[in-house]
């Protein structure tokens, strides 16, 4: 049994070895007089810091007067993306009733709205949760 096993073995580790492996065949690749350079979609960022401070394109603006500098942006050019970032750590201002301030102003301009976070070194499905916190009941 065991010698049939072996034999399995040997013939597979061999069959991997011949495989016939395909080889891509050097090519030049011309350029073409015609061709135009592929434009970047035009975006702009939100970001929330850590105080709480809203930035339109790295330029500090008030909550109030935000969904006008987006509206004036999309005037000038409708196919803009924004993108919306908030900080990471902890700080000195809860920063997700911002957050939710400012996603309740932007969803009315029409305009396309990404949420950019820190990637995971974690693979899908196995990221850390934080651990629950207990409160202490008052007597």
């Amino acid at each position: 049994m065991i010698d049939v096993i072996f034999l399995l073995l040997v013939f597979f580790i061999y069959a991997m070895v011949l495989m016939v492996r395909v080889d891509l065949v050097p090519m030049e690749l011309h350029s073409f007089e015609t061709g135009e350079p592929a434009q970047p979609a035009p975006a702009a960022t939100i970001s929330i810091d850590l105080a709480g401070t809203i930035f339109f394109d790295r330029q500090e603006v008030a909550l109030s007067e935000l969904a006008g500098k987006v509206q004036e942006r999309k005037i000038l050019d409708p196919a803009t993306v924004i993108y919306l970032a908030v900080a990471d750590g902890t700080g000195t201002t809860d920063r997700a009733p911002i957050l939710q301030d400012v996603w309740d102003r932007l969803r009315p301009t029409g305009l396309t709205i990404n949420l950019v976070g820190r990637p995971t070194d974690a693979p899908k499905g196995m990221q850390k949760m934080p651990a629950p916190t207990s409160v202490e009941p008052t007597p």
